[in-house]
């Protein structure tokens, strides 16, 4: 009996650790699947962030933001100034689809039209897609994802887009949208990474992408008639849903678990954030969960419980043997355990590497974004290479790199280095001069040649290209060279301009020397392509300047080409004034302690306006500038009345031999012509001497031109015979009958030429000037009678009026908000402090320091010049003491004047524009006060 119940007390001790088997079994499944599965949700979620990030904030997205911020092209065809689908834009959205593997590029303008459309299958320029969603979200400033399904086809297509701004700011004024055309196959791809059955609904549960193909366009739920209705108001699946009836997912997918096809899956989900108005989207996951109770595990589990209770139940029997026993396994189940937490520490460690993996993806795209918002905003071309260059550096975190630029002869020139090492001042051809064959060979000529990145891992294995020099550049230098990089740089039109080569990769976490991640290359690739766009950009505006800074001297050497009485002055005036404004902006106390130009334009914008503060002298008639007589227009009227006077005296030849015949004596006749001869020459050499000009014409003198004006003489010819047309319009009334008796001096009305053209005194100007009535007035009394000098009131009037004229043109010019005191520095030259001069009458408060030099400059070289046939060259002292009266006057700012003296500027500039007999010694003490 006593071994019966023993053997019974046994069974019921292993048929107890049996249930107590079965039953941790059970807890144990439910607790790992319950862990697993709240793993599993939280990979789905860094699987949609991943996604999220990798979409929004990913390489299409960046360079569409770029497009939209940077390229001129394509916002000059948005606004309608380029043709839809420009040549230039087309070629620019080329290079940015190929390099994003695109399916197409569109311009949109601000009425939703495609305007242009880039693209390796059919064009939709025309198109109007102001319904679709990226284009309202994007026109409102949102960057955005939209997916969609062609309506004829049906393929699918992620539709990512940026606002089109008119200037590069981030809040400038949108003018249209860029968007780029991804085709949705490589979301499929991309879910297929993560080892599971996946998907991607749209807000309306329909799956746009997936791991089975056909699931797609299949619902999640119920297809009833308003989701069908809802869908199509949106056109986004095109005829998708008209071709064939809606059809509902095989499975269900608000549960935790489904049955597909024999196996069952865990489904887990996580919003998707595309900034589609309709809502956001769902990733889907279903993860086979055959694996998550590895039966291993169950076994070790089950084995250590059942021993376990098995020595509880015989402990009567066994005590010591199962108290060892237990002991035993007991250490076996805390390495269970223990195994158990090391597997949840390897799981972390991963989840953590790969989110390390992805902010340093992220911190490298920020980095390439706002690289090149850096490069477009750039205006140094070397800052622009040094940026380039050095930004390469980091996002590759390599140890060194070197720039190349293609010369005009097609040479590889070494632009620039990130180390401190000197420049090689060799070129490197990148064609035989010889054969005329292109260079391969080396890796830099090779990059340039065909316009694609190489990368070598190790360069002593390297057997393709020559690298001898980089082996011989180890040698010398101690470096030792493994990995390299070379990359092109290529602007909008497809020419390579540049490379750069980047040498040894270094590992972030070690520092060692390692070979260049595949995809850095590709984030470096499109950093080149921006720095080549911003590179172009600075060269096309930089021709521009030159051009325009050419154009200006092409205009002032005309004007001082022009005649010689301003014969080189719009050029001196400009060199006088920079060095003026030079040595004001040096002080650091004084008058002049505040006054700088703090930037190259400002400099620019000065020295332009110095270039053409005479630019309204093109409107200024020569034969008004070189007037060198009374009577001169196009040429010297004096001729005509000397005609006069020959005519008289012929006259009286014929009247003496008259008499004569007529029985008058011979002797008392010739008396008489010889007191006629005598009185007409002296007559004629009292006007000539009138119109030569002087100082100041006596009232006597104007009194005895009146007396000579009232001779007459006989006119026998018809005086409107071969005039222009525009000549006998001055003439009144009918022509008078000949012979006709006219005066000897006289005004007449076709003399006059009226003023006809107001347009330079409109009063928005806010010209303070008296203007002539006439325009010219020829009259010859009128001419001769002039008091001072050789120019009537309107000829002194046009002379003066080229200030107004170069205000007016100045003012006219839709010049850059930089260049917006050209206008102000051109056209200040003739005022004065105290508010006397012209055309304007501004005062001392109104003029700024460098309409201050202007006006110094303009006075000090008119008084030098020595080229002038007016005038006899003054000294340099006599020019000094001349000027010093403006200061007296308070025509010249005083302090302008001292520094002018002081700061040697005067003796600078004599000695490299006055004649060596101008330049005399000044004791400049005595105007200095």
């Amino acid at each position: 009996m006593s071994n019966i119940g023993r053997n019974g007390k046994i069974f019921l001790v292993f048929l107890a650790s049996a249930l107590l088997v079965w039953s941790a079994d059970k807890v144990y499944v439910r607790y790992q699947k319950q862990h697993e599965l709240n793993v599993f949700r939280s990979n789905v979620e860094k699987i949609a962030r991943s996604l999220e990030f990798e979409t929004m904030r990913g390489q299409a997205m960046g360079m569409v933001s770029l497009l939209g911020l940077n390229e001129p092209l394509i916002k000059d065809v948005a606004r309608g100034k380029l043709p839809r689908d420009a040549p230039q834009a087309l070629a620019r959205l080329r290079s940015t689809r190929q390099l994003l593997g695109a399916n197409g590029l569109f311009i949109i303008n601000a009425d939703g039209i495609i305007v242009g459309h880039e693209s390796s299958t059919e064009k939709s320029t025309g198109k109007d897609v102001k319904f679709r969603p990226y284009f309202q979200q994007a026109f409102s400033g949102k960057e955005n994802i939209y997916a969609a399904a062609g309506t004829t086809g049906g393929v699918r297509g992620l539709y990512i887009a940026a606002p089109l701004r008119e200037n590069d700011s981030p809040q400038g004024k949108i003018i249209g949208v860029v968007a780029v055309k991804m085709l949705a196959a490589f979301l499929d791809e991309k879910l297929k990474l993560f080892g599971s059955q996946g998907m991607l609904l749209t807000p309306q549960g329909v799956v746009f992408a997936s791991t089975q193909e056909d699931w797609l366009f299949h619902f999640s739920g119920e297809a009833t008639p308003e989701r069908i209705a809802s869908i199509k108001n949106q056109r986004q699946f095109g005829k998708v849903f008209e071709q064939a009836d809606p059809v509902r997912l095989p499975i269900s997918l608000d549960q935790d678990y489904v049955q597909y096809a024999g196996n069952t899956y865990a489904v887990a989900s996580s919003k998707l954030h595309w900034a589609d108005p309709a809502g956001s989207w769902d990733v889907v996951i279903l993860q086979n969960t055959a694996h998550w109770v590895p039966l291993g595990e169950r076994v070790v589990l089950s084995t250590v419980l059942g021993f376990g209770s098995l020595l509880i139940g015989l402990l009567a029997l066994l005590r010591h043997e199962t108290k060892l026993r237990n002991l035993v396994y007991k250490q076996k189940l805390e390495d269970s355990n223990k195994a158990l937490e090391t597997l949840t520490h390897t799981l972390e460690d991963k989840v953590n590497e790969r989110t390390a993996e992805l902010i340093a993806t992220q911190m490298k795209l920020e980095n390439l974004i706002d690289t090149g918002l850096e490069l477009g905003r750039e205006r140094d071309r070397m800052a622009l290479l040094h940026k380039t260059l050095f930004s390469g550096k980091t996002l590759l975190n390599c140890d060194a790199g070197t720039m190349y630029l293609v010369t005009d002869h097609k040479t590889l020139r070494f632009a620039l280095r990130t180390r401190d090492d000197e420049l090689p001042s060799f070129e490197i051809p990148l064609y035989d001069e010889e054969t005329g064959q292109p260079v391969e060979r080396f890796v830099s000529t090779y990059t340039a040649l065909h316009n694609e990145p190489v990368v070598i891992d190790n360069i002593y294995e390297e057997t393709r290209f020559d690298v001898s020099g980089a082996k011989r550049f180890d040698e010398v230098s101690g470096y030792r060279t493994v990995s390299m990089l070379t990359v092109p740089l290529t602007p909008r039109d497809g020419e390579v301009i540049g490379v750069m080569q980047f040498l040894n990769a270094m590992d972030p976490n070690t520092g060692a020397v390692t070979t260049f991640n595949p995809e850095l290359v590709r984030f470096v690739t499109a950093m080149a392509a921006q720095a080549s766009l911003a590179l172009d950009n600075y060269q096309l505006i930089q021709a521009q300047k030159d051009l325009m800074d050419s154009l200006i001297k092409l205009i002032a050497g005309a004007i001082d080409a022009k005649s010689p009485y301003t014969g080189g002055h719009c050029e001196r005036v400009p060199q006088l004034a920079m060095m003026l404004a030079e040595q004001a902006c040096r002080q650091t106390e004084g008058a002049f302690a505040d006054f700088d130009f703090k930037s190259d334009d400002e400099w620019r914008e000065f020295r332009i306006g110095a270039w053409l503060h005479d630019c309204g002298k093109v409107t200024t008639p020569e034969f008004v500038v070189d007037k060198a007589s009374k009577l001169e227009t196009i040429y010297n009227r004096i001729h005509e009345i000397r005609t006069r006077f020959e005519v008289l005296l012929r006259d009286a030849t014929i009247t003496r031999l008259e008499a004569v015949a007529s029985g008058i004596d011979e002797v008392e006749a010739a008396r008489i012509f010889e007191a006629r001869k005598v009185q007409l020459i002296d007559d004629f050499a009292f006007v000539a001497e009138c119109n030569i000009g002087g100082e100041f014409m006596a009232p006597e003198k104007l009194e005895r031109l009146k007396r000579i004006a009232e001779e007459t003489w006989v006119r026998h010819f018809d005086d409107r015979l071969g005039l222009a047309h525009g000549e006998l319009l001055r003439y009144e009334g009918e022509s008078e009958a000949v012979p006709a008796q006219e005066q000897l001096l006289s005004d007449k009305p076709h003399h006059i030429l009226p003023r006809k053209d107001f347009r330079a005194f409109d009063p928005k100007y806010e010209f303070k000037v008296n203007v002539p009535e006439n325009l010219y007035n020829y009259g010859e009394i009128y001419n001769l009678s002039i008091g001072r000098g050789t120019l009537t009131e309107e000829e002194r009037f046009k002379i003066n009026e080229h200030i107004i004229q170069t205000i007016v043109m100045l003012e006219q010019l839709p010049l850059p908000k930089n260049m917006k005191r050209v206008a102000e520095y051109a056209g200040t030259h003739h005022e004065t402090m105290i508010g006397t001069g012209y055309p304007r009458q501004l005062d001392g408060s109104s003029l700024s320091i460098p309409s201050r030099i202007m006006a110094i400059a303009d006075i000090f070289e008119a008084l030098t010049a020595s080229d002038r046939p007016y005038k006899k060259a003054k000294t340099l002292s006599e020019s000094i003491k001349i000027l010093s009266f403006f200061k007296r006057d308070k025509h010249v700012d005083a302090d302008l004047f001292d520094l002018f003296l002081t700061s040697g500027v005067y003796r600078q500039y004599a000695e490299k524009y006055l004649l060596p007999e101008q330049i005399d010694e000044v004791d400049i003490e005595q105007y200095l006060a």
